[in-house]
């Protein structure tokens, strides 16, 4: 549950970016939202793992 939680804080902490870049078309704070979308998917692997393993376990 703790890597769910990062998820969540990591597209808040995204969003003030996001609105610069389409917005405002800062491009700088595009590239931090392609870094942090990258950050994102491989979080969401690790719990996509996470899940699986424990879902064999049972």
């Amino acid at each position: 549950m703790k890597k769910f939680t990062e998820v969540k804080e990591l597209i808040a902490s995204l969003e003030a970016d996001a609105d610069k870049f389409y917005n405002k078309g800062n491009s700088a704070a595009g590239t931090r939202v392609r870094k942090g979308m990258q950050d994102l998917k491989n979080l969401a692997q690790a719990i996509r793992l996470e899940v699986q393993d424990a879902k064999n376990q049972a």
